[in-house]
């Protein structure tokens, strides 16, 4: 079964449990417009393009992702971030792959750009039995997605230096505890950083692409003490992926079947497009 089937369920849950139990803010006239403007703008795109094999699963999961991090004072916002995170799918490309983490770049764009718009990263509480639950059906779809490497790599390095941090400074370790109770930090883990679509193809590459990210969003949190330090660290080092494949090019990853060999880029626009 399509592992992005896994996804939407969990995503689902989580989404309805957070807005009726954990207070996400979220009006139902925004979580619509998510959906209406995502849906259509996926539509639109195949519809132009006249794509073949593209659906509208990872276009649903975008909108998914939008509903549970995004927080706006006015109705337009999130539905302008879905257009823009899906839109994005089909025009920051690169060799046959979308550049950017749609989810990623939608939230991103509207805390830079539009008026009213912030993350609300203290909305998750710290549930350690909560987190589990992030982890236990994370795991599974990450493993469903044959992506599970870059995760675990990602949670190993940045709570790796958290607890060296905790320890250098002689903290109480309930500082570290509250880290691994951090919701927000295993969503991004397991259904962010994770999208096979914007990480590195070869196994060794995504594994030092997520030293990477979780180097720079530990800095961003603990030595410039700036906030939302995971949705910045995976966009600061976004333009890093191409880089990463060209050194080690790898299998392409593929939704509809298995994974296929990177094409050179003459060659990329005669094949279906089935990674969108």
């Amino acid at each position: 079964m399509d592992a992005r089937l896994y996804q939407i369920a969990f995503l689902a849950v989580l989404l309805t449990t957070g807005v009726l139990l954990r207070d996400f803010a979220l009006r139902p006239e925004q979580m619509a417009l998510t959906f209406a403007a995502g849906l259509v703008t996926q539509w639109l795109c195949i519809r132009v393009l006249g794509l073949k094999r593209v659906g509208y699963l990872s276009a649903a999961i975008t909108c998914f992702g939008l509903s549970i991090l995004l927080r706006a004072d006015t109705l337009w916002v999130h539905p302008l971030a879905a257009s823009i995170a899906i839109g994005s799918k089909f025009v920051l490309r690169f060799r046959d792959k979308h550049l950017y983490n749609p989810a990623n770049l939608g939230v991103m764009t509207s805390i830079l750009l539009l008026p009213g718009a912030w993350i609300s990263p203290g909305q998750w509480g710290t549930d350690l039995a909560l987190a589990g639950w992030f982890v236990a059906l994370g795991a599974l779809v990450t493993e469903r997605a044959r992506r599970w490497d870059i995760s675990w790599m990602f949670l190993a390095c940045f709570l790796g230096l958290i607890a060296a941090r905790v320890l250098w400074l002689g903290q109480n370790p309930a500082v570290f505890v509250h880290q691994l109770g951090n919701g927000a930090l295993l969503l991004f883990a397991f259904f962010m950083i994770s999208d096979p679509m914007t990480i590195p193809n070869r196994r060794s590459m995504r594994l030092v692409y997520a030293g990477i990210v979780a180097l720079a969003a530990f800095a961003w949190q603990y030595v410039l003490f700036r906030p939302n330090a995971l949705v910045w660290g995976l966009f600061l080092c976004t333009p890093v992926v191409p880089l990463l494949d060209w050194l080690a090019p790898g299998a392409r990853f593929g939704w509809h079947g298995d994974a296929q060999p990177r094409l050179p880029v003459g060659d990329a626009c005669q094949r279906p497009a089935s990674t969108v």
